[in-house]
């Protein structure tokens, strides 16, 4: 599968990604989601994989409906490593690679009355010495596998039981000027194609045991976005709002419609 002529899309290098850009590996830029935000706002790309708090922090951002990186309760890649009770951190290190999750760490605390301080994660080398630190993506999932020390405060399960609603972490953007059907039925068919694919996925990358890739793809992490997973965005732009005093702009959610030719796209 290729991407339409002269598309830039960028992903991201995790494995809850892989079923979304399967086949699509040799067309796909893959780099951190802070680093495909900001260089989708240059220009330089035009549709990306990006974590939800870009796209609430960004007005006029256009969102692919119906496709993205979602839990709807343990999310086990996101998560708060901690030696002591959560309620005594002073400091916590943070891996600054997603902003979606160092804000939804922000949120789960303040709402408990918590405001220890967040100090940037250097390198992963670092861990062994911090009394806390929130990890995310595929080094979270290496981490738990060795840490001996640690207790873990998922921050997936923790939004769930809060506000029960799923947690939406990543999203297609697509610039304005690349909006189009061809574009976003590229998308959602890379979807359709990775769940179809999923057991040879699992049977297939390398990342990790089996075992572990059965129960964290299409388990632990969905991708589809609907009416809840909407929800549980909105939700979490008026906490952020709240708790953070920072300006949350309106999505444009937009959806591919389906009937006669040409395909046609709405927005929500």
């Amino acid at each position: 599968m290729t991407p339409p002529s002269n598309l830039r899309i960028g992903s991201v290098p995790y494995l809850n990604a892989v079923p979304l850009t399967w086949g699509l590996e040799q067309s796909v830029r893959f780099a951190p989601p802070s680093v495909l935000a900001e260089e989708l706002k240059q220009g330089q790309l035009d549709a990306a994989l990006v974590s939800i708090t870009e796209v609430l922090l960004q007005e006029g951002s256009v969102v692919l409906d119906q496709v993205g990186i979602v839990s709807h309760g343990p999310v086990y890649s996101v998560v708060l490593a901690h030696r002591k009770p959560l309620d005594q951190l002073r400091v916590i290190h943070v891996d600054t690679a997603s902003c979606t999750s160092v804000n939804l760490l922000r949120v789960l605390m303040a709402e408990r009355g918590w405001a220890p301080e967040l100090r940037p994660l250097e390198t992963y080398r670092q861990v062994p010495d911090c009394d806390a630190v929130l990890l995310i993506g595929d080094p979270a999932i290496e981490f738990r596998s060795s840490a001996g020390a640690y207790e873990f405060w998922d921050l997936g399960d923790a939004w769930h039981q809060q506000v029960r609603l799923p947690f939406v972490y990543a999203a297609w953007v697509i610039r304005r000027p690349a909006r189009t059907p061809a574009l976003m039925r590229h998308l959602l068919q890379a979807r359709d194609a990775g769940l179809q694919a999923l057991p040879h996925i699992v049977d297939s990358v390398s990342r990790f045991d089996k075992q572990f890739r059965q129960k964290y793809l299409g388990g632990h992490i969905q991708y589809s976005v609907g009416i809840a997973e909407r929800a549980g965005v909105q939700q979490f732009g008026e906490l952020m709002a709240k708790h953070l005093k920072c300006r949350v702009f309106p999505i444009e959610w937009c959806r591919l419609e389906s009937g006669s030719p040409p395909a046609r796209f709405s927005t929500i």
